[in-house]
C-alpha cells in the first residue's frame, strides 16, 4: 500500500479517511506480528512510514473538524 501525501489526504472524504486507518492499523498489526515472530520485515522503515501516515490522517481529521 502506497503512503498517502497530504493533499490526498485532504481531497478524501471523512468516511474514506477512517477506512484507510482501518486498513494501515491492519497492515501495521501484520508488520509487527511478522517482526515479533521472529521474522526480518521485508522493509524495516514500513513499519514508521505506516504510523507517520495514521498521525497524519489522523492530524488532517481534527484540522477539518476545526475548520467546519
Amino acid at each position: 500500500m502506497a503512503i498517502l501525501r497530504t493533499s490526498d489526504i485532504r481531497k478524501m472524504s471523512a468516511d474514506e479517511r477512517i477506512d484507510e486507518i482501518k486498513k494501515l492499523n491492519d497492515e501495521l498489526i501484520r508488520e509487527r506480528a511478522l517482526t515479533s515472530a521472529g521474522g526480518a520485515p521485508e522493509n524495516p522503515g514500513r513499519i514508521g512510514e505506516i504510523k507517520r501516515t495514521v498521525a497524519r490522517i489522523k492530524t488532517i481529521q481534527v484540522e477539518m473538524k476545526d475548520n467546519s
